[in-house]
């Protein structure tokens, strides 16, 4: 109402003035008498407060109350045998308290309104009783603190724009349905510009907070939500604290801003169906928190900690900008992780604002750590796994991969150093970057563990290998399966647990063709030994000059069969000028031959022909795993 406009009450008017300010004292006139209780006579308001009873109605309408005014009212409505005051139909409507307004403890037996009201120093009503239909506050402005610890509220609580300049408590109050069972808290569109206190605070009707904003931090530690919670649309600027909260019927964040954390520490969301869309530019905390029936998370934040959160139902948690720490997390049903590629849409079809996150914004979801998971129900589906931590995580051959999921990189090769590391892209987890980072002489490009990663050798993440390779097999993901084979092969090679000889098998294995999985590792061996067979056989395995044969007959006397016996020289070892024209080619044709396993004819010496057999027995080997590699990473 502008100063201006008079009430529409009959009102004091006192110290009106037609220029500065037409209405003057708003104060509501006290009966029997033209001006109100702040401005009535003294022995008039000695006269008026002798006649007032505890349980007496009052209206006080727009009256301008002094620490002492007030006190003096109050007094006269204190109750001598339980020495509180007990006030019955109390109207406070745009009245101003200067100082502090003490309503300690006081009783209210029916509808107590303080619409507009201006509390200028602080609102005490600590263990107030409302017992009326409604106990209003709407649109008062709190300059001081305001403290309604331990009120009860029978019935209907209105701070619907309200203004809490101070502090707010309202820990371990209570807002009840009353008989009516039409009861509600009701802070849509409130602003506390200051601490806003709900500790231990039972809401029994529906509470509303819908565009709320909390200027600086919000508690709501161990407060009970019994019927439908609502905090659409509002703001959050400092940290919201909802540890241990319980929440018994429908929980709406939907469009809330937390420009802090969000902390639902264990929290229990008994028929919660969502929770979202809602923007968190800090740390949404559902670490312990509890998930009765089937719910949709729907959070674009910073991070999500779900550390030892239980689901009891089917769940979808869908993200953006976030890294989620679900270590532990326990779940009996399919739940599905999911990074939103676009902004999430609200209800009434527009956009949820992003105003918390920078520009560039960069909405990749990553995932921090799985570890004591059951992933036996687990879909994760468009995630960034760089830098996920698998060591401890079981049935993780079972984790469904869906979209496009990322994993972390090999660094590139090293050649500079010796020995030189032929290191390959393939995908590898964040455990062996940290491992190998902490190995010495760690090339550069493994990544360092961060604090708290812990520490997973060989011998543990071979499993972890082994069940992705698995899990990607199932997929139909032979090149991914191919990467984590190889990452298991790695890990056997390196554990601590393996005989001399496997390892040594082992090494030779990935030196030779990278576990059948490096086609050009392979091929490069076969040239190297195909090269190296031409020129053994260049200089000892080919004969001086071809062998010739003779044949020697005898003719038996008087005629008959003649018989030849054929003989060949022996091979003459080389002489001379060995590496020639002709000799390569002919030592190219028997190595070329030995390549398919087959034998060229050549005349060999003794020298040549154990090259040779060496060569057909190696050759195709090689051969064999570079096709072998090449199907791997070709094969779907």
């Amino acid at each position: 109402m502008s100063t201006a406009e008079p009430p529409p009450w009959p009102h004091c008017a006192h110290g009106a003035d037609p220029a500065a300010d037409p209405v003057g004292c708003r104060g509501i006139h006290v009966p029997g008498h033209t001006v109100c209780l702040a401005h009535l006579a003294d022995d008039d308001r000695d006269s008026y407060l002798a006649v007032l009873t505890p349980g007496a109605g009052i209206d006080h309408r727009g009256t301008h109350f002094t620490e002492s005014l007030l006190n003096a009212l109050l007094n006269t409505l204190r109750d001598p045998e339980a020495g509180h005051p007990r006030i019955g139909h109390a109207r406070f409507e745009m009245a101003t308290f200067e100082g502090a307004a003490l309503f300690e403890s006081a009783i209210f037996e029916d509808c107590a309104l303080f619409e507009s009201a201006i509390f200028e120093g602080d609102a005490l009503f600590e263990s107030v009783t409302f017992k009326g239909d409604h106990a209003l506050f709407d649109q008062a402005t709190f300059k001081g603190g305001a403290n309604f610890t331990l009120a009860i509220f029978k019935n209907r609580a209105g701070f619907s724009q309200a203004t809490f300049e101070d502090s707010a408590l309202f820990g371990e109050a209570t807002f009840e349905v009353g008989s009516a069972r039409f009861g509600s808290a009701t802070f849509g569109e409130a602003t506390f510009e200051s601490r806003a206190e709900f500790g231990l605070t039972t809401f029994e009707g529906i509470a509303l907070f819908d565009s709320a904003t909390f200027k600086g931090d919000a508690g709501f530690l161990m407060a009970i939500f019994k019927d439908i919670a609502r905090f659409g649309s509002a703001t959050f600027q400092g940290d919201a604290v909802f540890i241990d909260v319980t929440f018994k019927g429908k929980t709406w964040f939907n469009s809330a801003t937390f420009k802090g954390d969000a902390c639902f520490e264990s929290a229990t969301f008994v028929a919660a169906d969502q929770l979202g869309p809602l923007a968190c530019a800090g740390r949404v905390v559902l670490s312990g928190a509890t998930f009765g029936g089937p719910v949709t998370l729907s959070l674009a934040a910073r991070r999500l900690e779900c550390r030892r959160t239980r689901w009891s139902s089917t769940a979808e948690i869908r993200l953006r900008y976030a890294t989620v720490d679900f270590a532990h997390a326990v779940f009996e049903y399919p739940l599905t992780i999911a990074a939103e590629p676009d902004p999430f849409v609200l209800t009434n079809g527009r956009q949820l604002a992003e105003d918390p996150f920078p520009i560039p914004r960069d909405p990749r979801v990553r995932v921090a750590s799985l570890r004591g998971v059951d992933a036996a129900h687990l879909v994760l589906s468009d995630l960034d796994l760089s830098g996920c931590l698998f060591a401890g995580t079981v049935h993780l051959d079972q984790l469904r991969l869906e979209g496009a999921c990322t994993f972390d990189i090999a660094p590139p090769a090293v050649w500079w150093r010796w020995p030189p590391m032929p290191f390959t892209e393939r995908r590898v987890l964040a455990e062996e970057h940290h491992w190998r980072a902490s190995q010495p002489g760690a090339v550069r490009g493994w990544n360092v563990a961060v604090l708290g990663a812990g520490r997973a050798g060989p011998l543990q993440m071979a499993p972890v290998y082994r069940a992705l390779r698995k899990a990607f097999e199932d997929g139909k993901h032979e090149p991914g399966a191919a990467d984590f084979y190889y990452g298991e092969m790695e890990m056997r090679r390196h554990a601590d647990d393996i005989p001399r000889s496997e390892r040594g098998l082992l090494t030779a294995y990935w030196a030779l063709s990278g576990y059948g999985l490096r086609a050009s590792r392979a091929l490069a061996w076969l040239g190297a030994a195909m090269l190296l067979t031409i020129v053994l056989l260049m200089a000892f395995g080919l004969a001086k000059d071809t062998p010739k044969q003779t044949a020697i007959g005898t003719v038996p006397t008087g005629g008959g069969k003649v018989t030849f016996e054929i003989d060949k020289d022996d091979p003459q070892n080389p002489t001379g000028n060995r590496f020639t024209g002709k000799r390569f080619e002919k030592a190219l044709n028997v190595t070329l031959n030995s390549v398919v396993f087959r034998s060229s004819g050549q005349d060999l010496t003794t020298a040549g022909t154990y090259i040779e057999m060496t060569s057909r027995l190696t050759e195709p080997v090689l051969l064999g795993l570079a096709v072998l590699a090449m199907r791997n990473r070709v094969k779907r």
